[in-house]
């Protein structure tokens, strides 16, 4: 089966909500084994903006190397993120989904909203 979303032009922004560690993953070493990743990889080769709303357990620890990765690549950007629990889950982030709208708003003109995190 053919992914429709790149060659018909279907899109002209993308969300992943939530996205979790393994996503931002996948994404950050181009691993495209879902239909996630292969909507997202195919969404991006007509240079348009994927924002990333995470939702992870290891944001502060073993996703953040991959976290950075894509903060420093051309169309990817972020939901404003605050730590879920800092006192029980202290590597934890999580989108704040209040900045949904505004953050697509941006994204649509290639800007990331400020600050990411909250």
């Amino acid at each position: 089966m053919q992914n429709p979303f790149g060659p018909k032009k279907m899109t002209d922004i993308m969300i992943i909500a939530p996205c979790t560690g393994n996503t931002i993953s996948k994404l950050a070493n181009a691993i495209t084994d879902t239909p996630v990743t292969m909507a997202a990889k195919s969404h991006l080769r007509n240079n348009n903006s994927l924002v990333i709303a995470v939702s992870t357990n290891d944001a502060l620890s073993g996703s953040a190397s991959n976290i950075g990765t894509l903060l420093n690549r051309n169309n990817y950007f972020f939901v404003p993120l605050r730590q879920d629990n800092p006192i029980t889950k202290p590597r934890s982030l999580v989108f704040d989904p209040e900045y949904i709208i505004k953050t697509l708003e941006f994204a649509l003109d290639k800007e990331q909203i400020q600050p990411i995190i909250l």
